[in-house]
């Protein structure tokens, strides 16, 4: 039994949120135990001129306000995705917003961006030691913007040059209004809109724009997306963000409102992601989100068409320590079956 099994049913005797609350202020001050990334030539790969160590990363949500990346990072993960930040600060909806689904090793969410702001955010990313890791910026709208796209725009402008990557984030289910971003005249006009801001910023290494999906889409609406991110020669793709779906839960707490997350999640972002690999025919990276909690499943995103994956929900359950088991796991996943890197797998389940 490693450290976090045996706190977790104390961290389970208080609401979700002050245990989050408590997981920031334990690594901010350093209290948990961490070590060097782990480094492997079969789970290293160079995406958009990063390097990244290994293909899991750690999902926007559980770092908002950019405070732990550096020591989540040590955790073991390839990279970090800090945020969602809006322009403003704003305290998100009211709670309780949380829900452990224990039965269904689940978690639902109707946070509502809820973070410190623009300003507190920027300060966090540019105090950053570029050589520590990879570090993206999950970007979004306030609630009640007058301008939504303006807000993205505002957010990239401001952020250009700190992070790694940027995510357009306009998949959440908590804040109104923003999955309309999806539509394919507003998503048109979005991503023209950024990728100007980007490309007149005149940086010598251009981040890369990624865009968040939900997994709630049609036929139709995954054939408009894709359209348009090739249009605009997006740099990649997250599928996906939490779903509105409930898809055979037990818990109790099955009827909340809000984003579900988690292993129920897992199938059904697994195949949007398929979707969305052959619709942009493999021609740009994407990153698998969505019930991953070992290696057997990051391997099945991978193979559908993932580059790389990303987790944040299994750590309620499993704790810090199951990124390095997963990438072990991944490692012994790929070498089983005669690959000498892991790209040699991305999207073989196509072929």
């Amino acid at each position: 039994m490693n450290l976090y099994e045996f706190l977790r049913p104390v961290f389970f005797l208080i609401s979700p949120e002050q245990a989050h609350s408590l997981a920031i202020l334990a690594l901010k001050s350093g209290l948990l135990p961490s070590g060097d990334v782990p480094k492997s030539t079969i789970l290293n790969q160079s995406i958009w001129n990063l390097d990244f160590p290994n293909p899991v990363g750690l999902a926007a949500g559980f770092d908002k306000n950019a405070e732990v990346y550096e020591p989540m990072l040590k955790q073991g993960f390839g990279f970090v995705e800090t945020g969602t930040v809006t322009p403003l600060a704003q305290a998100g909806n009211e709670m309780p917003r949380i829900f452990r689904l224990t039965e269904d090793k689940a978690v639902i969410n109707r946070l509502g961006f809820n973070n410190k702001g623009l300003e507190y955010y920027l300060a966090r990313l540019a105090a950053r030691g570029k050589s520590n890791g990879i570090v993206g910026a999950n970007i979004g709208a306030n609630k009640l913007s007058d301008d939504q796209i303006e807000d993205y725009v505002i957010g990239l402008k401001r952020l250009l040059g700190l992070a790694d990557y940027f995510t357009i984030n306009i998949s959440s289910p908590n804040t109104p209004g923003l999955r309309a971003l999806q539509g394919k005249e507003a998503l048109d006009e979005l991503l023209s809109k950024l990728k100007a801001v980007r490309d007149q910023a005149g940086l010598e290494n251009a981040p890369p724009l990624i865009l968040k999906i939900a997994p709630d889409l049609n036929d139709q609406e995954c054939a408009d997306i894709a359209e348009i991110i090739l249009k605009h020669k997006m740099d990649g793709l997250i599928v996906s963000n939490t779903t509105l779906s409930r898809p055979n839960l037990v818990s109790s707490f099955k009827d909340e409102a809000g984003g579900l997350s988690g292993a129920p999640l897992f199938e059904l972002s697994t195949e949007i992601l398929s979707k969305m690999y052959k619709l942009t025919s493999g021609k740009i990276p994407l990153i698998g989100v969505g019930g991953v909690s070992n290696g057997e499943q990051a391997y099945r995103k991978i193979k559908a068409g993932a580059s790389l994956v990303q987790l944040y929900s299994a750590l309620v359950y499993h704790g810090p320590g199951l990124v390095r088991k997963i990438n072990r796991e991944l490692e012994n996943l790929l070498k089983k079956d005669g690959f000498r890197n892991i790209t040699e797998a991305i999207g073989i389940d196509h072929n």
